[in-house]
């Protein structure tokens, strides 16, 4: 299925088709980052079928995505750059923020803005043909698609600091050690299991899977007290959801499954 944007696909999986799986289409340029193929990620995310309960994003091709495509890149004064990043930020947000948890799937180049929309997401698999950089600082350029602010959460300031100063490339093995990516499988299974794990998220109560989208990253954010104080509120509206309620009596009587060593 594709969406108004041809460098942009829409697929859906599952019997109840809840999850949705996002494909960058352009191949030939790496999957490069253009502001069309930025608003069509907006625009898939804003408004996805009240049936999805989860997303994959993934690259068609070689590569997930080799960043913002220059040759598309045209001058701007700051009032103009300010505006342009801005809608990025706008646009990124849908992924982070939206209605539905997120799996990366990562394999080849995950470089420059690639790096900020895989860090959009809220779980990133990557395969052993992956390779992570930001070549901004040696273009003359500066991240402007969120990366200041995600990327350092994955793996802190001067692990970021050093691939932008120095060029650095992380392998899949390194990426996943500093934190890149949580889950590192063999080459071309990326996409199978991101699947895999985006149908089990999409099994988990709804209000369950906001409060980890929505409320944990602000309570990681906030003072221990004020923290604490969102938790309790949080706790409460999760447990007081009709489906959370019908799940804590399903284990009190058995009929639930118990945790299990893999």
């Amino acid at each position: 299925m594709t969406t108004s944007n041809p460098d942009l696909s829409l697929q859906f999986v599952g019997e109840q088709s809840e999850v949705a799986l996002v494909t960058l289409n352009r191949p030939v340029k790496r999957n490069a980052l253009n502001d069309g193929l930025v608003m069509a990620l907006r625009d898939v995310f804003q408004n996805l079928p009240k049936s999805v309960r989860a997303a994959v994003v993934n690259g068609n091709g070689d590569h997930f995505c080799a960043g913002l495509d220059l040759s598309e890149l045209s001058e701007r004064d700051a009032a103009q750059g300010v505006l342009h990043s801005r809608m990025w930020h706008a646009a990124l947000e849908c992924v982070e923020k939206g209605t539905v948890p997120v799996v990366a799937a990562l394999h080849g180049a995950v470089v420059g803005g690639g790096l900020e929309l895989a860090s959009a997401c809220h779980i990133r698999v990557a395969d052993e043909s992956t390779f992570y950089a930001l070549p901004e600082g040696t273009r003359g350029i500066f991240v402007g698609g969120g990366g200041s602010v995600r990327v350092p959460k994955l793996i802190g300031a001067a692990r970021m600091t050093d691939m932008m100063l120095t060029g650095r490339v992380y392998n899949a093995a390194d990426g996943e050690r500093v934190g890149l990516a949580q889950y590192l499988v063999p080459t071309g299974t990326a996409l199978d299991k991101a699947i895999e794990l985006a149908t089990r998220i999409a099994a988990n109560a709804p209000m369950t899977n906001f409060a980890l989208m929505h409320a944990l990253p602000r309570i990681a954010e906030q003072p221990a007290d004020h923290g604490l104080f969102t938790e309790a509120l949080m706790a409460s509206v999760a447990q007081s959801a009709p489906e959370a309620k019908a799940r804590v009596r399903a284990f009190l009587e058995g009929k639930a499954a118990k945790v299990q060593k893999d």
